[in-house]
């Protein structure tokens, strides 16, 4: 089993920063890939960002393209997303999530759900105008 512990996130206005971290721990050896999902209210939960556990080929959602940037640091053992050029529609539960045996951070944004092992327990984003 891997845990995933979520950090950051809180209030920013928009056009503003902010930035989420995710520490995993447990059976890292098994990862592939690690990404970002998020759930708005009465929305369902959507592929926000995604890499390989190596660092590698990040890939991300048509809405986040160009102003969120996912990268993996390996002395911490986390994946961070940085998050740039907020607007009101960022404003969401981010959780954390690992690929259930292997996949590519393109195949995490294709399967969606369908390919996640395991889940953080989500941090608040909200952006106000």
């Amino acid at each position: 089993q891997v845990q995933l512990v979520e950090s950051g996130g809180g209030l920013a206005q928009a056009g503003g920063s902010l930035r989420l971290s995710c520490a995993a721990s447990g059976r890292t050896f098994s990862i592939y890939v690690m990404g970002w999902f998020r759930q708005a209210p009465g929305k369902e939960r959507e592929f926000v960002a995604a890499i390989k556990w190596s660092g590698d080929s990040p890939f991300y959602a048509d809405s986040v393209k160009g102003r969120f940037t996912i990268s993996r640091d390996n002395a911490k053992n986390t994946v961070d997303l940085q998050m740039n050029s907020l607007k009101r529609e960022d404003t969401a539960v981010y959780y954390c999530a690992v690929s259930r045996g292997f996949s590519t951070p393109q195949g995490m944004a294709v399967m969606g759900l369908r390919v996640v092992g395991s889940w953080g327990q989500g941090t608040q984003v909200t952006v106000s105008s």
